[in-house]
């Protein structure tokens, strides 16, 4: 009996020491970390630790009254359980979040975070388990068959470890960006969570995509949000064959602009995509910054096309096919092609050693020659290149660009539109270009061939004369406009332009 009353009171002495030292301990790294951390955060972070803490204590008060023996022992290992997993959980606080938080621009991931505390962790439970006699490594070193059937069971998630290990250090993307996982436009969304597992993203239907990390590193990703937030977008529609491209790509520049969230920088474009069943596909691109709010910019932008093409007389066409069915017969088809040589004809008139054609010789070249378009910015001809046709303007407007000879500069010298012409110098001699003519709107052109006007020529050899004249009048006439002379040229000058040009042409037309 008196042994027993000298050694319960040692006893207890020393529980109490040991359990002061822990609660000491444990009670100032919280008060370190309370004073470094946030205030709103404090209360979040420091719960469970101190939770812990709390329940260690209990277990220590617990253990006082109690002899020595297997409850006292369990109870033992159970606090110090608790009490170094409080520990461990505030000193990676105070270490991750406060020491190292503090040094980074970013937070550090979430799966980096979630490994380190594990770890922690882990030697927390190695000292616990040392404590009561069992070796940590000795537990996978003997038995081998418990050692393959944890490496086969662990198989599928280490390699979602090892995945997200890789994404955090590569970084394809991140936790706010705007990714796409494979060709499915249904798995677009903002990336909120890359934790050791998955990837949990967030669709604008709101649905939370939990996409396993190893999915992610075996499949393609488009990131909309990196290397920069500019994002385009792509509007696609159809406009009839009866409008020319140019018009309507004008529609849909016009539709884009003020749009509320379309960047004007980069600018938006327009292009001709396809030739399709039931019209012209046409898309416009442009670029947006906030890609949360796409289907709403691009909801947008349709109702300005609709409204641009409105206003500009372009009807939008149904999906359908039309089939045109046409009684082709021989009248019909002449009846077409005197329309044509009678326009054709019309545009000869207007040039003035053409019209000096008998009509036979007139129609007769307008049915030789044909009828092309061109649309904005195509060059007609060039300055230096051979060429022997002439060009009748119907409708439209052109450019007459001449150039230096070294190809320094290049300067805009007139505008033909129509019931103009050039190319007659080529057409008659044959000689190079003197300018470059290119389409400013789209243009219907009547083209002259060498061949043609041979043919004419051929039929009746005196008209050479007459419009050799009439080229050496007209090229005298223009010269004297531009120099603005006093003295006028002789009828001699005049003759001897006209001989001169007149064996040129008979050479070049082998007449």
């Amino acid at each position: 009996m008196q042994n027993m009353s000298f050694d319960l009171p040692q006893h207890m002495f020393h529980d109490l020491g040991a359990g002061a030292i822990g609660v000491g301990v444990g009670a100032v790294v919280l008060l370190l970390c309370a004073l470094a951390l946030p205030r709103e955060t404090r209360k979040a972070t420091l719960r469970t630790p101190l939770v812990l803490l709390g329940l260690y204590v209990l277990t220590v008060a617990a253990r006082l009254p109690l002899p020595e023996g297997k409850l006292n022992r369990g109870l033992e290992v159970l606090g110090l359980f608790l009490l170094l997993f409080s520990l461990a959980r505030t000193i990676f606080v105070l270490i991750v979040d406060v020491v190292v938080g503090a040094r980074l621009s970013k937070p550090l991931p979430r799966i980096i975070r979630d490994i380190v505390q594990a770890l922690v962790y882990l030697g927390a439970l190695a000292i616990v388990l040392r404590d009561v006699g069992v070796e940590p490594g000795s537990l996978l070193t003997t038995s081998a068959l418990l050692t393959a059937v944890i490496g086969l069971s662990l198989q599928e998630t280490l390699g979602n470890l090892f995945a997200g290990l890789a994404i955090q250090a590569q970084r394809p993307f991140e936790v706010g960006d705007w990714i796409q996982v494979e060709s499915d436009t249904r798995l677009i969304g903002r990336v909120i969570e890359i934790n050791w597992r998955a990837t949990t993203v967030l669709t604008l239907e709101q649905v939370e995509l939990i996409i396993p990390n190893g999915a992610l590193a075996k499949t393609t990703i488009r990131n909309f949000t990196k290397p920069t937030h500019i994002a385009r977008r792509t509007v696609t529609v159809q406009a009839p064959y009866e409008i020319s491209p140019r018009r309507v790509e004008e529609a849909l520049l016009e539709a884009v602009q003020g749009v509320p969230g379309v960047l004007t920088q980069p600018a938006p474009g327009a292009q001709t995509r396809d030739f399709e069943d039931s019209g012209i596909a046409y898309v416009v691109n442009y670029f947006i910054e906030d890609f949360a709010l796409r289907d709403r910019i691009d909801s947008t932008v349709r109702h300005r096309i609709w409204y641009a093409f409105k206003r500009a007389g372009i009807s939008i066409p149904y999906p359908m096919r039309t089939v045109h069915t046409f009684a082709v017969t021989p009248e019909s088809r002449a009846e077409e092609t005197k329309q044509d040589t009678a326009r054709r004809k019309a545009a000869l008139e207007t040039v003035d050693f053409l019209a000096l054609l008998p009509t036979a010789s007139l129609e007769r070249l307008a049915a030789l020659s044909r009828t092309c378009n061109f649309m904005p910015g195509e060059a007609v001809i060039r300055q230096g290149d051979t060429g022997s046709e002439l060009f009748i303007v119907q409708k439209g407007e052109l450019g007459v660009l001449v150039g230096r000879g070294d190809g320094s500069s290049v300067a805009e010298v007139a505008r033909l539109g129509p019931g103009q012409f050039f190319g007659e110098m080529s057409l008659m001699t044959g000689e190079k270009r003197a300018a470059t003519v290119k389409a400013t709107t789209d243009c219907e052109l009547v083209e002259v061939s060498k061949d043609a006007f041979q043919e004419v020529l051929a039929s009746d050899p005196r008209l050479v004369e007459q419009i050799t004249r009439a080229l050496v009048d007209r090229q005298i006439a223009l010269e004297e406009n531009l120099s603005a002379r006093a003295t006028r040229n002789t009828r001699a000058e005049a003759d001897a332009k006209s001989s001169a040009l007149l064996v040129k042409i008979r050479q070049f037309f082998q007449l």
